[in-house]
């Protein structure tokens, strides 16, 4: 999972897409960059960590012009080196280029193959740079079409942006696997354009929603404005639903849902298909902070249990799914989250997270709320089970090591110490976004129609995958800018 973000049109366009990519940063905190242009030449200033601190006013005063594209990673394909941070940006024989991509490329491997033995020297170990090298070898003439002709050969999940000394291209996969959102934005007299991943990085900066990227669409944005086309083979859309449960800020809004009512939608039918059992004593509904919050204040307020605070997150402690190395992310739940005895000593606690993984980091959170007196400890999960990796853009564990593809649900709660363990069901999950969904995008471009039951993805909860996987190994080693 990365974000990406673009802007053409804005004569602070280095500044709008740094605070774009703040905005976006829960979605990547390994490695960030910003390549802008002024229409003569790429600017470029890529770091390892943070927005913030990766980002002084130098480096943003080094990024001239009115058109700019950034990124925000932690990585997939490749390694956590400077090298594979994004936007990857070359000089070639038409100019100069710049890539920033969200997603996996699933015929990867097949790809480096193939250009290798056509002479193609790789500099990184991101899938991504694949991308270059077939726009580079495209035997189309206009820019645009080299673009569309490369993209037409990749197979997999890809929201993506390109920005050239004239242009700034986006497209989407023909699946929708990753989403990606179309903006405007005022300045003086003039329109300017903005994409990213997730339209909270337009609220940050002023502008202004106007829909979703459409599955397949390309989006060519210059001086004459900005128009679409869709030169790839038409398919059913195939939204990631693990956007909707955890990537996602539950302030954003995709394909016309709204994230947060979505995940409290998905918490009042958990408390229909995962109640709590019957007992003695006063029970109480906790979440798992903070992705699991509006999941159980759907939960409690279906079942008409009290919702509490009953664990305290430190905010000063990024998100621990993405965090580069596995060490950090076990110790990062005593860093993150602290119980409060107050409101679950001696009472039945029923703690709401959206998703168990390992399991390792519920184990500890059982653990914690037992330590500090619950009477008994209930987790319900706002999803299915994770059964099987993601080769989409998401950095999930082999088979082996997810939890609910060994164990069955007595041995995952005997694992957890939980006295209960209660997941929501698959039907569940898809009906709980289509509820917020389908209303929301009628009548939008291309939303005239309601999603269906099967145009979501939804491969890391059934094995059903819509893009074959083909694994990858890491290439060997255009001219890269600095």
């Amino acid at each position: 999972m990365c974000g990406v973000f673009g802007i053409f049109g804005h004569p602070e366009a280095a500044n709008m897409a740094y605070l774009g990519l703040h905005a976006l940063q829960h979605r990547g905190q390994e490695a960030c960059g910003i390549v802008s242009t002024d229409g003569e030449r790429l600017y470029s200033h890529r770091a390892m960590g943070r927005v913030q601190a990766a980002f002084d006013p130098q480096a943003l005063t080094s990024l001239h012009g009115d058109r700019a594209i950034g990124h925000v990673r932690y990585s997939t394909a490749g390694g956590s080196h400077l090298k594979n941070a994004q936007p990857i940006g070359v000089d070639w024989a038409r100019g100069s280029l710049a890539v920033a991509h969200n997603g996996n490329l699933t015929n990867f491997e097949a790809l480096r193959d193939r250009l290798e033995a056509r002479g193609s020297i790789f500099q990184t170990v991101a899938d991504t740079e694949s991308v270059l090298h077939l726009i580079a070898l495209s035997q189309v003439e206009d820019p645009e079409g080299r673009i569309a002709d490369a993209l037409g050969q990749l197979e997999g999940a890809y929201s993506i942006l390109f920005l050239d000394e004239r242009r700034l291209i986006a497209a989407r996969d023909p699946l929708g696997i990753r989403p990606l959102c179309l903006g405007i934005i005022e300045h003086d007299d003039r329109t300017g354009y903005v994409i990213a991943s997730e339209p909270t990085a337009f609220d940050l900066i002023g502008a202004r929603l106007v829909r979703d990227v459409l599955p397949g669409e390309l989006i060519i944005i210059d001086e004459g404005g900005m128009r679409s086309s869709f030169p790839f083979r038409r398919a059913e859309r195939k939204m990631c639903l693990f956007e909707y449960v955890y990537f996602a800020r539950p302030d954003s809004i995709l394909e016309g849902a709204n994230v947060y009512e979505v995940r409290k939608a998905l918490g009042r039918r958990l408390a229909v298909e995962q109640p709590l059992p019957p007992g003695e004593g006063e029970a109480v509904v906790v979440p798992v902070p903070d992705s699991g919050v509006p999941a159980a204040i759907g939960f409690a307020g279906q079942s008409g249990l009290p919702f509490e605070m009953g664990l305290i997150r430190s905010h000063y402690v990024g998100r621990t799914f993405i965090e580069p190395q596995q060490s950090i992310r076990h110790f990062g739940v005593r860093l993150k989250l602290n119980p409060n005895r107050a409101a679950i000593e001696g009472k039945r606690v029923i703690v709401v997270d959206d998703s168990i993984v390992r399991g390792t980091t519920s184990r500890k959170i059982v653990k914690m709320i037992r330590d500090a007196g619950a009477r008994e400890v209930h987790v319900r999960i706002s999803s299915p089970p994770t059964r099987w990796p993601c080769y989409y853009g998401i950095d999930t564990p082999t088979r082996a090591e997810l939890i609910a593809s060994t164990h069955d649900l007595q041995e995952i709660s005997q694992y957890l110490t939980a006295d209960s363990v209660g997941y929501l069901s698959l039907e569940g999950l898809v009906n709980g976004v289509r509820s917020v969904e389908a209303p929301a995008r009628v009548g939008t471009p291309g939303g005239s129609t309601p999603p269906g039951p099967d145009s979501y993805c939804h491969a890391c909860f059934s094995g059903s995958y819509p893009v074959p996987f083909t694994p990858s190994s890491p290439p060997r080693h255009l001219r890269m800018l600095p």
